[in-house]
């Protein structure tokens, strides 16, 4: 009986030590073969030890060395930690030491661990990150660590992402059932962005079902990404549209009250956008930490600049042309090649860094919609702009004034208004308004002697199409006018895409000749 007592002890012990060895992730770690170490990788990666990152970081960058006794040591410098504890080692015989091999199928095991260490990271961002990696991966083995992390993830968007994931790798793993997988197409298909599609359109291996349900759902799709491709150029249209209203609303007030064609209003959009650059070239040279506030600096210097040179401009020549619209119309022009000749003069002809600040950089996701910081900045800008000066028509005696010269002259004239003094202000406020938006331009577009040029045209447009000297019709016009070629310029091309605006534009002015909302009461003056 003692006999078959030992046998049955010495049995025990021969299938114990390999049983244990396969529940120890740090003893398989510690063999030479490569399924084991991979093994290893995986119960390490779900085994909630807090040892693990060390571990598996040590493995791939070849300082984790195994011993005799399946002993573990990671190399640090010149010290010998022990990979179960962290501590350092003592008595440790490096010629018995031998590295943990390593091929390709360690090497990704490695990197899909850590990808399911991060998410259990304290930091949020970090989480959702390794989520994405581990849905873009497809990587089945992380399932276990997924699921032990949506058991405590606090951030609803960090679990819908994970979830996400889930499905990603059930689908991709051999051993999930056809309800899982089916219940997997139907969360990648709420997620609806090209990269849920490219997941569901590869699904060619799967039950009959499953590719069924992942056809439709890839339909489902195309028609959502469709949508929000029709919003993002909203979107963008929205901002041109901001960008044409910033260019055309002093134009609007010019054109309204003095009834001239300034040919020169893009040279005022040229000077804001240049004292933008002044204004970075002294902050990088005497105080780099205001660059985050360059903008707010250069806003009312421009405004400033602008302004005065267009004052000094209605006082010193279009005060002598008023009731002459060719020679107006001449010596504007020949004050734009002036001012052109100026800047190329006095910043040289090439274009110009203009510096975009930290908080105006990058973008952020809105479903399928990807919103820019610098558009979105500038249409707020713009509203900003239009709403400050629409206060200063209505309420101020400045645009009580304007607003009775605008509807007629010669009466505003003979109830004591100074029409004189009334233009030299007008012209000087429409050329401050120029200048503000010369520093929104310059985040978007080259910063040249040429930069008004491109603006001018589109201006004028803005302003004939929404009724001149009516800022209401400016707003809607230009922001019409801006979804319009945002939508043509992919199916005609950019320069044909202008032309059919304008093709339009001119069929629209035949049959109202004084735009959508024209200024009513207002005196012919020959």
């Amino acid at each position: 009986m003692s006999v078959l007592l030992r046998l049955l002890v010495l049995f025990c012990l021969a299938f114990a030590g390999p049983a244990q060895a396969q529940d120890d992730p740090f003893a398989l770690l510690a063999g030479d073969n490569f399924d084991d170490i991979r093994h290893g990788i995986e119960q390490l990666a779900t085994s909630g030890n807090s040892q693990a990152a060390a571990v598996i970081t040590a493995l791939q960058e070849g300082a984790l060395y195994a011993g005799p006794d399946a002993a573990l040591l990671i190399k640090q410098d010149e010290t010998w930690l022990d990979a179960r504890t962290g501590k350092p080692a003592a008595d440790v015989a490096e010629d018995a030491l031998t590295a943990v091999p390593m091929n390709n199928g360690v090497r990704r095991a490695a990197e899909a661990a850590m990808g399911s260490l991060e998410l259990f990271s304290p930091d949020p961002a970090t989480r959702r990150h390794a989520a994405e990696a581990v849905l873009k991966s497809r990587d089945a083995a992380s399932l276990p660590g997924l699921a032990r992390a949506l058991q405590t993830e606090p951030d609803a968007g960090t679990r819908l992402v994970m979830q996400q994931a889930v499905a990603a790798a059930t689908l991709a793993s051999p051993d999930a059932s056809e309800p899982d997988r089916l219940a997997a197409v139907n969360t990648l298909r709420t997620r609806g962005d090209l990269d849920a599609r490219a997941m569901l359109a590869s699904l060619t291996d799967q039950p009959p079902s499953v590719r069924e349900a992942a056809a439709t759902a890839v339909i489902a799709i195309d028609r959502m990404l469709q949508l929000w491709g029709l919003l993002q150029g909203v979107f963008y249209g929205l901002s041109l549209g901001s960008v044409l209203l910033l260019a055309a609303a002093g134009l609007a007030i010019t054109f309204g009250v003095m009834g001239i064609i300034n040919m020169a209003h893009g040279e005022m959009v040229m000077l804001g956008a240049y004292t933008t650059f002044a204004v970075q070239e002294l902050i990088r040279a005497h105080a780099p930490g205001l660059f985050g506030a360059s903008l707010f600096i250069a806003v009312p210097l421009a405004f400033l600049v602008s302004g005065a040179v267009g004052v000094a401009v209605e006082r010193g020549m279009l005060r002598f042309l008023y009731g002459r619209p060719l020679e107006t119309l001449l010596a504007t022009w020949g004050l734009s090649l002036v001012l052109q000749q100026t800047i190329r003069s006095l910043f040289g002809a090439s274009n110009r860094d203009v510096g975009t600040p930290q908080w105006m950089s990058g973008a952020t996701q809105w479903g399928g919609l990807t919103i820019t910081y610098n558009r979105l900045v500038i249409i707020i800008f713009a509203a900003l702009v239009m709403a400050a000066l629409m206060a200063a028509l209505r309420y101020t005696a400045l645009g009580l004034r304007m607003r009775a010269v605008t509807q007629n002259r010669r009466m505003a004239a003979s109830m004591g208004i100074r029409t004189p003094w009334v233009d030299a202000m007008t012209f000087g406020l429409g050329s401050g308004v120029a200048g503000m938006a010369g520093v929104a331009l310059s985040q978007i577009d080259n910063v040249s002697p040429n930069l008004g040029q491109g603006y001018i045209i589109d201006s004028f447009m803005v302003v004939v199409f929404g009724g001149v000297g009516n800022l209401w019709g400016t707003v809607v016009s230009a922001l019409t006018l801006g979804i319009v070629n945002k939508f043509l310029e992919p199916l005609a091309g950019a320069v044909l895409g202008k032309i059919v605006v304008l093709v339009l534009l001119i069929l629209f002015i035949q049959r109202k000749p004084r735009g959508m909302f024209p200024i009513k009461g207002r005196a012919v003056e020959s």
